[in-house]
């Protein structure tokens, strides 16, 4: 009975196919970039490195900066600009009313020459000898002063020639005499002085 079942168990085994080795199924799946080309994946890599988006961040930022310190300097150079000009401003507020003064004076000097014919003494010639003193007085004290031009140089920044005569006292390009007193308001013409030139002497 033993030797049967022997038999038979050796007759099964016979029958069993036998076992084909089976691959791992990491072993069969292939890497994604195992088909690419070397070219490829060093293109990649390099473009993923040049592709810095901080790069262009900074680049922003530098452009802001410059702008911010560009905006900075104009709007400093616009305060001193408005400082320069209010200050002026305020300097020179009166000039137009002194301006209109001036050919008062004017006035005043050719009446004072008029009266000066009926006598030093006389009333009229002492009031209006007053009053232009007066005038003159406030004109000094707002900054305005007289130019003196008689016996000067010419100098067009300050005179204005309407004529030229033939002196032999003075040379030639000075001031023999003046029709018109000129002013200066502070540190700027108000009016020019008309004067009459020498040419020098007569040929």
């Amino acid at each position: 009975m033993k030797k049967n079942l022997t038999n038979q168990a050796k007759a099964d085994a016979k029958q069993q196919p036998t076992p084909i080795p089976v691959e791992s199924g990491a072993s069969k799946i292939a890497s994604p970039r195992a088909n690419e080309k070397p070219e490829a994946v060093r293109s990649q890599a390099e473009s993923s490195e040049t592709e810095d988006p901080t790069a262009g961040l900074q680049t922003d930022l530098d452009r802001f900066r410059d702008l911010a310190m560009r905006t900075q300097a104009d709007f400093e150079n616009y305060k001193k600009r408005s400082a320069r000009e209010k200050e002026a401003a305020i300097k020179y507020a009166n000039t137009s009313l002194l301006e209109k003064l001036v050919p008062i004076i004017d006035n005043f000097e050719l009446g004072l020459d008029a009266a000066k014919s009926e006598g030093e003494e006389s009333p009229i010639y002492s009031g209006m000898n007053l009053v232009l003193k007066q005038l003159n007085d406030f004109m000094i004290d707002n900054g305005v002063e007289p130019i003196e031009a008689v016996g000067q140089t010419f100098d067009p920044n300050l005179h204005e020639a309407i004529a030229h005569e033939p002196s032999r006292e003075f040379p030639e390009g000075t001031v023999i005499r003046q029709s018109r007193r000129g002013y200066r308001f502070k540190d700027r013409l108000l009016r020019p002085s008309s004067v009459v030139v020498s040419s020098g002497p007569a040929k």
